[in-house]
This record gives C-alpha cells, sequence and structure tokens, in this order.
C-alpha cells in the first residue's frame, strides 16, 4: 500500500511540474494585417483562407518508471499562407463578415492546441511514451481537422448565417470555458488582438 501511495504522489508530482512549465499562448483575434498570402487564382468558393499551425514537440527522460516528458505545443498563424481577396471585399460590413468566419477557424486551431495541452499534462507517461504521445496527437488533432471541415461545411463559408451564428455562439462558450468567461468577453468586446490566459 504504501509504494501504490508513493507511485500516486510522484505522479501527482510530475504534473504539477509538467502544468507549471507548460504554458499556453495568447488567444488572439485577426486583422487584415493577418493573411499577406497570395490570393488563389479561379477559386470564386472562397474570399479567405486562414492557416495555422500546431507544432507538436517533446523530450523525454526516464525517472524511476515514469517518463518526464516537456512539450513544446505552439499554435503559429501562417500569414504568408493566409490569404484574403481584397478585391471581393468592397465594404467594411464584409471585412467584419469575412474576419468573423476566418476567426472560426484560428479558434479551431487554438482550442485544438489548449486540448492538447490539457491532455498531456494529465497523461502519466511510462515505457510506450512514443506511442503514446503520438496517439494523442493523432487523435486530437483528427478531431479539429473534422470539426474545421464542419464549420466551413455547415456555414457555407460564412454563407449561411443562420448556421454562422451558431458555430459563433458555440465559439463563445468554448474559448470561455478555456479563457474564462471575462477574459474572453474583454477581448471580443473591447476589439483587442491579443489576450493572455492568466488563470
Amino acid at each position: 500500500m504504501g509504494k501504490r501511495f508513493e507511485e500516486l504522489i510522484y505522479a501527482t508530482l510530475l504534473l504539477i511540474i509538467f502544468s507549471a512549465s507548460a504554458s499556453a499562448q495568447p488567444f488572439r483575434r485577426l486583422t487584415p494585417s493577418d493573411f499577406r498570402g497570395a490570393t488563389r487564382p479561379g477559386n470564386f468558393a472562397e474570399v479567405a483562407e486562414t492557416s495555422c499551425t500546431i507544432e507538436y514537440a517533446y523530450s523525454a527522460r526516464r525517472e524511476n518508471d515514469y517518463y518526464i516528458l516537456s512539450f513544446n505545443i505552439k499554435l503559429i498563424m501562417n500569414n504568408d499562407q493566409s490569404w484574403m481577396d481584397r478585391s471581393r471585399v468592397n465594404t467594411p460590413a464584409l471585412m467584419a463578415e469575412i474576419l468573423k468566419h476566418e476567426q472560426g477557424h484560428y479558434n479551431i486551431s487554438y482550442l485544438e492546441q489548449q486540448e492538447l495541452l490539457r491532455t498531456v499534462s494529465h497523461t502519466v507517461f511510462r515505457d510506450n511514451y512514443k506511442q503514446l504521445a503520438g496517439a494523442i496527437f493523432d487523435r486530437i488533432d483528427a478531431k479539429y481537422r473534422q470539426l474545421n471541415l464542419d464549420y466551413d461545411n455547415d456555414t457555407q463559408n460564412s454563407m449561411n448565417k443562420v448556421q454562422q451564428h451558431s458555430w459563433d455562439t458555440y465559439f463563445a462558450r468554448a474559448l470561455s470555458s478555456v479563457l474564462g468567461k471575462d477574459n474572453y468577453y474583454a477581448a471580443v468586446d473591447e476589439g483587442s488582438t491579443t489576450l493572455e490566459d492568466n488563470r
């Protein structure tokens, strides 16, 4: 009983150590200057595209019968691959609408990063840490790739206003649970471009 209790305490300490060393990137609101990539010629279905990448890397070291993994999980906004056909965005209202839809794609990537951080911080890694770390990424990444496809299909690339509003409500709920309601709504109301997660 004593050894099992020590293992439980040790696993808890590992989670605390990992949680202290893993930091979340700030949430950000997209602006027109985020879209610097070349417009795709002949693409009439889309006015803009947001490109984000999740970098997922770790280092491992053995300690007793556990592995301590230090993760580096970054969300990168690929500005040079994100594009907007400004010739088709002819009013401030249309620009706001396009940015709101593209923000949804960024939100999905941000939520993926946050879920990865939460999941690895609650996982105890043993000898199969490579397979487990890879499986965690693959499972969560597949979930959010599908979510991105569902988002564009449901909203018809923002043309379906009812569905766009439904997704906007979903994002508000999901982000306020990750960032804290006050932080999320402060960023939305004040038009801030970054938001630190200060929890």
